[in-house]
């Protein structure tokens, strides 16, 4: 890596109150100054944007990523902290505002131009550009396991690199000898010939006067020595000992609380309400009436829930009211079928004459593999606390992405951004979910109806029921074999395309490939759910490729490792979980082995899992991952995140279904929405591969490869192909 000629970044130092903060500005000029009082305190004083420090040689990293359980916040801060030499004590970290100034252009510039060669001249106009966009955007989000691999790449090293550069050349000239004798050290700067020492602290308001450089000198990964360690997480302490403070802990002078019951029916609008018997329960404050949703507004939230339950209300008819599951699935194949047969499609990926094929082939396999929608059950439930005078608003929340909940919450009230205030929290689970901003609007638009400060609460039933859902989708396969059991053509179709938009394409070397989407909309709100379109595709796209395999009659992980002859990198992986999941050993009935390979956001994940069928119930008994992320930051916290990943889709394969009947959900609470429970969850082996590839993302890519495998397990296990989750809904009574 050594000095970067594409990832620099034109770095700016201003001193502000007595604080010294090293942050990497976009363009030429002074950024910090604007934004110095919203991130420093009394003591500390201003670089850059990104980087404070304090007198008490404490160095704070301020990023723009939420924490809701990932563990980014230390990933992030090892990465400042190997770039500055700061010892791992002395960092801390602080999320940055939502303000425009934070909107994170690294996440821009890392997903649109990843490892692209950039002369230094042009970089910061190619800056500049990516800070109009994301502020353009408003993007400030934590999603696409993007933190590490965008902001932490991009931008968190940079920023550490420049601010050690800053740090040196100001201990230079004050002690009248060359830079190239001094180096960063331990949270000082010390001088190699003679010994002497300063702490960043002492030299932090000379540094912040000086123009950093645009390309710093970064540490090839034989330097590091915070970075590739496991380091104790910022954020668990507190979640401890309880100080941890989640969206649903806001506490503001004078609140009330809400609760809140939406229209059972997407699209359905409020037609009347009778709360006259409401009106007059102890602590009821107030009802509010929404476009789609009622709410109770009272002392306490039990007080709001009882209300809310004796309301009478009127909902609007729609056309959607007799829709159910059945006829959306039913809606679905009929687009596939069309798309198939010749009907109108996108094209995603045409390769090769997929129709000569096809009429040479010495056979072919066909299946149609399907998926429900599901919802993001986080255990905190959606919720937001706010407060609205003639002065502005104020709405303290755990969200995905402050800086656009800001502009969203502005624009439901008519304000300017300026007069709204977003304090921001940790999530109590996030996937996704909380990138939308429906609960805070909701709860600005409650509070100023109310007069008071109010507290949004939604029960459990108006979670499931109202979530923005992953997609149900349907996709629709086709292969055709040669004589030998190789794949001549592979062509698939399927509807519902949203991102990213590789999902579907397939790593293996195949002549003709044919995969085309159609669209066919329904009335269900959908949204971001952990690993997006990889967790539909890689059930498919994987689950078929078994079956495949064993119709040419050939092991599927030897099939999979002849057709990536090209690709060592996905071999490697692939062969490391094998060999740990003891791929080929005979097993005795009622017990399975399945594989499955992945490469999404940037990482390659294979998963092996064993299962066994018990009584006819299926047992998930050890999963295997094999993860190549290029470089993993923070080893444990990769782990972490691949067993998360196996859990939350492990849960989806398993139980996870959510119907529509009526034009409504069905499920409401954990009772038919079910989870992985922990005497349920399987042993899980964690193989992490430092190959020295660009650096992927952890919090997705072990997802979408769990479904696949264990659907391969179950038929190794009974001979039964499993096509459609959950699998709650097989029988294996029959086995074991």
């Amino acid at each position: 890596m050594g000095k970067w000629t594409r990832r620099a970044f034109i770095t700016t130092g201003v001193l502000a109150g007595g604080a010294l903060a090293v942050g990497v500005a976009i363009r030429p000029g002074h950024r910090a100054p604007k934004v110095a009082h919203k991130v420093t305190d009394e003591g500390e004083t201003l670089v850059t944007m990104w980087v404070k420090i304090d007198q008490n040689n404490r160095v704070t990293l301020i990023a723009p990523h939420s924490e809701m359980g990932q563990g980014a916040h230390t990933a992030l801060t090892q990465m400042l902290a190997d770039e500055i030499d700061a010892r791992w004590e002395d960092m801390a970290y602080q999320e940055a505002p939502a303000l425009d100034e934070y909107a994170n252009w690294a996440l821009g510039k890392g997903f649109l131009l990843g490892d692209a060669d950039v002369p230094d001249a042009l970089v910061p106009t190619i800056d500049g550009a990516f800070m109009k966009i994301t502020k353009a955007m408003k993007l400030q989000i934590t999603g696409g396991s993007t933190s590490v691999r965008a902001t932490g790449v991009y931008g968190v090293r940079v920023a550490g690199a420049a601010a050690r550069e800053l740090l040196i050349d100001a201990a230079s000239e004050a002690w009248g000898v060359p830079a190239s004798q001094l180096i960063a050290q331990d949270t000082h700067i010390v001088d190699t010939v003679d010994g002497r020492r300063l702490s960043f602290a002492g030299l932090a308001e000379a540094a912040a006067g000086r123009q950093p450089s645009a390309t710093p000198s970064l540490k090839t990964p034989g330097e590091f020595r915070v970075m590739g360690q496991s380091k104790p997480r910022l954020d668990v302490p507190s979640k401890v000992d309880g100080t941890a403070t989640f969206g649903i802990d806001a506490q503001v002078p004078g609140m009330k609380y809400a609760a809140i019951k939406a229209a059972p029916v997407f699209g359905a609008r409020l037609v009347s309400v009778d709360s006259s018997d409401v009106q007059a329960m102890d602590g009821v404050h107030k009802v509010v009436e929404l476009d789609d949703a009622v709410v109770v507004v009272a002392d306490g939230y039990w007080q709001a829930s009882r209300a809310l339950d004796g309301l009478q209300i009127t909902w609007s008819e729609t056309e959607n009211d007799a829709k159910s599951s059945d006829d959306l699935f039913a809606q679905f194949d009929a687009s596939l079928a069309q798309a198939m047969e010749g009907g109108e499609s996108k094209t995603d990926v045409e390769e090769g004459d997929v129709e000569l094929a096809f009429a040479d082939a010495a056979a072919t396999v066909e299946a149609t593999y399907r998926v429900p929608y599901l919802a993001h059950a986080c255990m905190e439930p959606m919720n937001a606390t706010a407060r609205v005078d003639g002065q502005g608003c104020e709405v303290w929340v755990g969200t995905q992405n402050p800086l656009g909940f800001r502009y969203e919450v502005a624009a439901a009230l008519d304000m300017e951004a300026e007069q709204v205030e977003i304090h921001q929290h940790y999530m109590g689970g996030g996937f996704g979910r909380r990138s939308d901003a429906d609960s805070a609007i909701q709860a600005a638009l409650i509070a100023r109806a109310a007069g008071v400060p109010v507290k949004l609460i939604w029960s459990r039933e108006e979670d499931v029921r109202h979530d923005h859902y992953r997609p149900a989708v349907a996709s629709r396969f086709r292969v055709a074999l040669d004589r030998d059991g190789g794949i001549k053509a592979w062509e698939n179709v399927y509807h519902e395309k949203h991102e990213p938009v590789e999902a579907p394409v397939i790593p293996y070397a195949v002549a003709a490939r044919k995969i085309h989407h159609t669209d066919s909309p329904t009335h269900v709100p959908f949204g971001p759910w952990r690993s997006v379109d990889h967790s539909q595709h890689g059930f498919f796209t994987e689950a078929f490729f078994d079956e495949v395999a064993v119709a040419a009659g050939r092991d599927p992980y030897e099939m999979r490792m002849a057709m990536l002859a090209d690709k060592p990198r996905h071999q490697n992986v692939l062969r490391q979980a094998a060999e740990r999941g003891n791929w080929g050993e005979t097993l005795p009935r009622g017990v399975g082995r399945g594989i499955s390979l992945q490469e999404s956001f940037g990482s390659l994940v294979a998963q092996v899992v064993d299962v066994h069928i018990d009584n006819g119930k299926l047992k998930v008994d050890r999963v295997v991952v094999a993860i190549d992320p290029g470089f993993a930051v923070s080893p444990d916290g990769l782990t972490a995140q691949m067993e998360s990943g196996v859990i939350y889709g492990l849960t989806a394969a398993l139980y996870g279904e959510v119907e529509i009947e009526q034009g409504a959900v069905k499920q409401s609470n954990f009772h038919n929405y079910r989870m992985v429970r922990m005497n349920e969850a399987p042993q899980i082996d964690t193989i992490i591969i430092n190959s020295g590839e660009a650096w992927g993302g952890a919090g997705e890519p072990g997802t979408p490869g769990i479904a696949p495998a264990l659907v391969s397990a179950v038929f190794d296990a009974t001979g039964v192909r499993v096509r459609e989750l959950p699998l709650a809904k097989q029988d294996f009574s029959d086995w074991g």
